[in-house]
């Protein structure tokens, strides 16, 4: 594959998880959670997207969001759990992105606020119509996703390189 084809970068953030008292990173999915993310995984199969390769957070709500939503998808990508990506800041989230192999065309990364809208934010130099100010106005609730397409490598993402082509959220 030529450096030069274009991409196709899926930022989702988790679908709604409960609150506790205990360890922030073995948060399980609420109830709203487990219903949304299965919704997600279908609008995400209607896009026609074929994900060459998921990252996903190693949290308990990443991980149980894409483990309902995956089934949806017409094929199941090979996924990384990817510790680095909890709490991760807009720098080191750009700095994985870096370190994807040429081979990956499509990509979803399965996170967390605030570094997944900061990176979709910060990725969008252009977008279709309102997407950018929808995508900023709505906060990028739980369960919502933005893509984004840029040309190039991934070791040359930085900010402004990407078109917003998407942004969807379960309760838009």
């Amino acid at each position: 594959m030529s450096v030069e084809e274009p991409r196709t970068i899926v930022l989702l953030r988790h679908a709604k998880a409960d609150w506790n008292d205990g360890d922030d990173h073995e948060r399980p999915l609420a109830e709203r959670g487990r219903m949304d993310a299965p919704l997600v995984g279908r609008k995400l199969a209607q896009t026609g997207l074929r994900f060459d390769l998921a990252l996903c957070s190693t949290a308990t709500r990443t991980r149980e969001t894409w483990k309902l939503a995956v089934p949806e998808l017409p094929e199941r990508p090979k996924t990384v759990y990817e510790e680095r990506m909890y709490e991760a800041s807009l720098g080191e989230l750009i700095a994985l992105l870096n370190e994807v192999s040429d081979e990956v065309r499509t990509l979803i990364l399965i996170g967390h606020n605030p570094g997944i809208h900061g990176l979709a934010d910060a990725l969008a130099g252009e977008s279709d119509g309102d997407l950018l100010p929808r995508m900023n106005r709505t906060g990028f609730p739980t369960g919502a996703y933005a893509t984004l397409t840029f040309d190039g490598s991934w070791k040359s993402v930085e900010h402004g390189v990407g078109r917003l082509v998407d942004f969807w959220s379960p309760h838009a």
